[in-house]
């Protein structure tokens, strides 16, 4: 048994965590900064790379003291190295490298969608490679196929918009405020889903990827139109984008090499109504379905721990010199996506 301090800052929650290659968690604590970024209706760069120089010391000592370990007790030093928001990822990155030089322990330099995307098997020990995995969140909206630790083909991507920000838009549109998911899949529980004729981007296309823009300025358009309720609008919008990610899967799943296992991650796997299309989709093509509990959806520490217990396992590591990337694909190898504006 080795054990993995995680540090995660690429965005908006700042989060510690220790985590152990049996797939135990020792301690982890998550610091919010909804409050910060909610009068903005979204996140401020700059003020997010503050609140993580603020939070970041007082809660490494807090989870080590609620392990009851030490420092040195750890066998690697694990941190989000990208991709995210260049100057929260660098203070994560470079606490890491104080760490593990301190330590004389070995750095992971992780990337926070292979974080994402090992993270269900944190949860799920059955869960073997390789698995088909929809990698859906506020900045990414992908599908993959995961044959190892680092070993990604990406099968899909979004040509624009991603579709964790398109429900923070609907959020914004409508009134909800900041964060957006939640919120919009709430209010849609009480609203009829096909109320509103919303469009379903690239529904039946030969095109492998998502597009969710022209979805956002539908609703906007249904919005300033004042003949739908916001209920109606809120549930049409999730429905929408249910039957774009189901038929897109549908597609990657004829076009990739078989597997029996089908996977979804990231913060928007969080909506009970898109694991259920997925669970829904995965029985028709007698797939396994696999996703992470909620609190593993959200970007958070024991992902980050995790994936270096992966990487770790297999004896890797990182040099202290590791530079921090605002971008970072899984699948460096991919074809670029058509349009501007593509979430590698």
């Amino acid at each position: 048994m080795a054990l993995v301090l995680g540090i995660e800052s690429s965005c908006d929650e700042t989060a510690v965590a220790l985590v152990d290659t049996d797939r135990r968690i020792w301690a982890e604590r998550i610091a919010s900064q909804i409050e910060e970024h909610a009068p903005f209706g979204g996140v401020v760069p700059e003020i997010a790379a503050r609140a993580h120089a603020e939070r970041l010391a007082p809660m490494l000592e807090a989870v080590l003291q609620d392990a009851g370990v030490a420092l040195t007790d750890c066998d690697a030093i694990a941190a989000t190295a990208g991709p995210g928001l260049i100057g929260g990822v660098m203070v994560g990155l470079v606490s890491a490298k104080a760490l593990a030089m301190a330590s004389d322990t070995p750095l992971m330099a992780i990337n926070h969608l292979e974080g994402h995307a090992l993270s269900p098997r944190l949860a799920d020990p059955g869960l073997e490679f390789p698995y088909l995995l929809l990698l859906v969140s506020g900045g990414h909206c992908q599908i993959l196929r995961v044959n190892g630790v680092g070993d990604y083909r990406r099968l899909a991507t979004t040509i624009d918009d991603a579709l964790g920000e398109a429900f923070d838009k609907t959020a914004k549109i409508l009134g909800l405020g900041y964060p957006g998911g939640p919120a919009v899949e709430s209010l849609a529980k009480s609203g009829n889903p096909n109320a509103v004729p919303l469009p379903r981007p690239l529904k039946g296309s030969s095109d492998p990827h998502f597009s969710f823009a022209g979805l956002k300025s539908a609703v906007l358009r249904a919005k300033e139109s004042g003949d739908f309720a916001d209920a109606d609008i809120a549930a049409s919008f999730q429905q929408a984008a249910v039957e774009c990610l189901t038929d897109r899967l549908v597609q990657a799943i004829g076009a990739s090499d078989p597997v029996e296992t089908l996977v979804v991650a990231g913060g928007v796997a969080a909506n009970q109504t898109i694991r259920a299309a997925l669970e829904h989709l995965a029985d028709t093509h007698n797939m396994r379905f696999s996703a992470p509990p909620l609190k593993l959806c959200t970007d958070n520490a024991a992902m980050i721990a995790w994936a270096g217990c992966e990487r770790l396992a297999l004896g890797q590591n990182d040099p202290l010199d590791f530079a921090a990337r605002p971008r970072w694909p899984l699948d460096p190898e991919a074809e670029p996506a058509r349009g501007a504006g593509v979430k590698a």
